[in-house]
């Protein structure tokens, strides 16, 4: 028997290969895509069945219509993925961020843009604590938060302070719902948040600070909530909740390095149940 030709091109080529499927897992896995993906896959294994497999003719011949248009309906599909995954690609310290991204981490920004991000975020809420403007904000983990985005409005801009202002004015027709920052964007405005029921929560902590905590329960994100009777600053994660802030403490919060409210300050809220 022989042997199929393998020789150290073909190792590099194998691997090249698994490397862009794997970062094109990475790119859609927590995104808005990630069901688009999924009917792609299915229909890719349809036509595997219907045509080579089974030799249906008629499945066959729409399958294969279907697939000639493959590449064009995935460019328009993922275009805001395939620009996102690029942009990466050639940004300074390109290859440093390539390798970061096969590493497992989860912020696509250097070190440089995520201080900048760090602090327009923490000069927009300091702000609208001063002005005793309520805000709710949501920064997404590592579980999505897309059905959460369905229930408020999508927007998709870069984190600014004036837009986050505005966003929560008062006569704003989205400052009483949750605003959702998902990969150092905002993504949505004026979502609809879970409650939470704990009764141990001091009474003067109102609906958006339930709202916060309810969100803590339910997922990974780190929740920030603005008083508007008091003008202070909350902080929520998986299900605890640190009242009345610095701007320090917020920075500390929002961090890549956070792992627990213990470094932020003294748990107001810490129910028996935590999320994984």
């Amino acid at each position: 028997m022989d042997w199929i030709p393998f020789d150290i091109v073909d190792f590099i080529d194998i691997v090249l290969f698994g490397l862009l499927l794997y970062a094109l897992y990475r790119t859609l896995r927590s995104s808005s895509s990630t069901n688009l993906l999924f009917g792609i896959v299915a229909l890719v294994v349809a036509w595997v069945v219907a045509s080579p497999l089974l030799h249906m003719r008629v499945m066959g011949r729409v399958m294969d219509a279907v697939m000639g248009a493959g590449l064009l309906v995935l460019i328009i599909l993922f275009q805001d993925d395939i620009r996102r995954f690029l942009n990466m690609l050639g940004s300074g310290n390109r290859w440093l961020n390539f390798l970061n991204f096969f590493q497992g981490k989860d912020k696509w920004q250097s070190d440089t843009e995520e201080a900048s991000f760090i602090a327009v975020l923490t000069f927009a809420c300091t702000s609208m604590a001063k002005k005793k403007t309520g805000a709710l904000i949501v920064l997404e983990g590592k579980m999505s938060l897309e059905g959460v985005m369905h229930t408020g409005e999508r927007i998709d801009a870069e984190v600014n302070s004036r837009l986050i202002e505005n966003i929560f004015f008062k006569n704003s027709p989205l400052h009483d719902g949750a605003m959702i920052i998902s990969k150092h964007r905002i993504a949505a405005a004026g979502c609809i948040l879970p409650v939470a029921q704990d009764s141990s929560l001091p009474k003067e902590m109102g609906l958006r600070h339930r709202s916060g905590l309810g969100m803590s329960e339910q997922s990974d994100a780190r929740i920030i909530i603005v008083s508007e009777e008091r003008g202070e600053i909350s902080v929520a994660y998986k299900n605890e909740i640190v009242a009345d802030v610095d701007s320090e403490q917020l920075q500390t919060f929002l961090s890549s390095s956070f792992k627990s409210m213990s470094e932020v300050g003294t748990v107001v809220n810490k129910a028996a149940h935590k999320i994984d």
